[in-house]
């Protein structure tokens, strides 16, 4: 790719050959070439700086950057400990160190850290939101709504560019998240030099469609994806092409998306750009970016325009505010027509649920209650389970009173909860005592592989789910098994998705319209086994007769909703133009 003279890659490469004692200029070397993505030439600049000045503690801190962005968790851990024994009052080495211990496996260090650099730089926004994100990872609620207040100013005022995907567990509002996206890929677009544009390809060619991510393997977005790119490639609507920013993980997912794409190509590990070039080079007429502004993802590759036509879809719930991104796949109640003005995309609808899902889920058959420390059921009604496998940074202080609240009016019941990093556990059960909730009733079942999960989740009698981050690929799985889900819909992309699988299966007596209508709703199932009995054969008739898990249907939905994209992307049109959906 042809590189301006003023690429700050082309700069600092010059000044180092300029002046190659200099461990300051190497030090700027790694920085800019981790912020292209490339990983292990800026270790080498990183590693070159402190054979100049050894113990360095700028030097060290990119290379536990480096480390970390390729996967060298322990070792990023403990160059980033050594920086900040260095630099024990750099807020930004801390904030990185705590970046570093959350992949380790040390979460409450990861906690400490962010806490450390909050207590340097008080005011900083960025700060505040990194130890905002990872207290409700830990549900370690201090300061919780003070920390939350300061975040969401920030993003009002324009004064904080903050991790969007973060951002999405605080309840603001539309206009916030639009603003918070918009600061972030501002941001970006001020050292992202986009690539020329492409040549126009033959009207006649067969469109080339791309999908961009991390999650190409056995993570929520391969699950969701595969059966619907195996049903895809049967209807040969297109050519496929998986761009996987992870490496193969082995998994039996990993191997069904290769063989149902065209091609799969692994990209993990490479730089932006070149990324972005072989994108290019593919001919790929529209774009699919499958994790936005979640973490592992690559928005610098979608900001240089490797495609005519970008699509934000699936994995980030949320509007991108990017102006590389062109549309938004929704449908039209995860997506009603009053929060499209706060989406910066052009809004293409399905005409059904925006979220595939596999349904060649294999349900193995599932374990004794015993043994996942489940109680048994009584005559007197006793041992109704109801669950929230949902992430713990979704488990906030209201949604988890109001699953409290459900315990309190069910005598004998449980809540099961998918176990979280450090003490979140502990820090739940704590909780639960001051709601008046034994804390005994909460029990917690650590990751399991995806087979044995769903086995596990068929012994749930109810979902609870949370706000304003709902389950997505969890409420999928538990429709899957036949387990109900009971959702309070939101004001939000991310608080409408479990709403949107209820609606359209045909379930809307499962969206309530307040915490007051779910306590109730749960408590009336769970005071009632034949009222649940019935919500439980509903949902097993509708699972196989509302289209919800129609793969071959949404298949052809996509296809009819990709083509007006392309044609346009053909024509060349302004961004901007209005979007064209079936």
């Amino acid at each position: 790719m042809p590189v301006a003279p003023n690429d700050p890659r082309t700069q600092a490469r010059h000044a180092v050959r300029r002046e190659p004692g200099n461990a300051m200029a190497w030090i700027v070397l790694s920085d800019v070439e981790l912020d292209a993505g490339d990983a292990r030439n800026g270790a080498a600049a990183a590693r070159h700086a402190l054979q100049l000045a050894p113990g360095h503690p700028e030097a060290l801190a990119r290379l536990g950057r480096a480390q970390w962005m390729l996967g060298r968790h322990a070792e990023a851990a403990d160059s980033l400990r050594a920086a900040a024994r260095q630099a024990p009052q750099h807020p930004g080495i801390a904030v990185w160190l705590g970046h570093a211990l959350e992949d380790a496996g040390d979460a409450e260090g990861a906690n400490d850290a962010y806490a450390h650099a909050h207590a340097l730089a008080p005011e900083h926004p960025l700060i505040a939101a990194h130890l905002l994100a990872w207290r409700r990872r830990l549900c370690d609620w201090r300061d919780l709504d003070r920390l939350s207040r300061q975040v969401r100013e920030a993003v009002r005022a324009g004064h904080g560019v903050v991790e969007p995907f973060a951002f999405l567990s605080e309840d603001a509002t539309p206009v916030e998240q639009l603003q918070c996206a918009r600061l972030q890929a501002r941001a970006l677009a001020a050292r992202i030099r986009p690539l020329p544009p492409a040549p126009p390809r033959a009207a006649d060619a067969l469109l080339r469609v791309g999908f961009l991510s991390n999650g190409f393997g056995a993570h929520p977005t391969g699950l969701l994806t595969a059966a619907f790119f195996e049903a895809l490639d049967a209807q040969g609507a297109f050519e496929t092409h998986l761009f996987a920013l992870n490496r193969d993980d082995g998994s039996a997912i990993r191997q069904r998306l290769r063989r149902a794409a065209r091609r799969l190509h692994d990209v993990s590990g490479l730089a932006h750009a070149s990324i972005a070039q072989r994108i290019r080079g593919t001919g790929i007429d529209v774009l699919f970016d499958l994790r936005g502004w979640g973490g592992g993802g690559a928005p610098e590759v979608l900001a240089m325009r490797p495609a005519p036509v970008q699509v934000n879809w699936l994995a980030y719930p949320g509007t991108s505010g990017a102006p590389w991104i062109d549309h938004v796949l929704a449908d039209g109640f995860v997506l009603p027509g009053g929060l499209a003005p706060h989406f910066s995309e052009q809004v293409v609808r399905l005409p059904r649920c925006f979220q595939p899902s596999d349904t060649r889920r294999e349900v193995p058959p599932a374990p004794a209650r015993a043994d996942c420390g489940l109680p048994e059921r009584t005559a007197d009604g006793g041992g109704v389970v109801f669950c929230c496998f949902n992430n713990s940074y979704k488990l906030n202080p209201r949604s988890t009173a109001r699953a409290l609240a459900v315990l309190r009016g069910v005598p004998g019941s449980v809540l099961w909860l998918l176990s979280g990093p450090g003490r979140a556990d502990q820090r739940l059960r704590a909780f639960a005592e001051t709601q008046a909730v034994d804390p005994r009733r909460l029990v917690f079942m650590p990751k399991q592989p995806h087979a044995a999960y769903l086995a596990r989740l068929q012994l749930a009698d109810l979902f609870l789910d949370t706000e304003p981050y709902n389950a997505h690929t969890t409420a999928s799985d538990a429709l899957w098994v036949g387990c109900p889900v009971l959702t309070r819909p939101g004001d939000t992309f991310a608080a409408r998705v479990a709403g949107s699988l209820n609606h359209h299966l045909g379930m809307e007596a499962m969206n309530v319209d307040g915490d007051d209508a779910f306590v109730a709703r749960a408590v009336a199932l769970g005071r009632d086994r034949a009222a649940l009995a019935d919500v439980r054969a509903e949902l097993a008739r509708r699972r196989d007769a509302s289209g919800l898990f129609d793969m071959a249907g949404f298949a052809a939905d996509f296809a009819a909703a990709v083509r007006p994209m392309a044609e346009r992307g053909r024509a060349g049109p302004a961004p901007g133009a209005p979007a064209v959906g079936p």
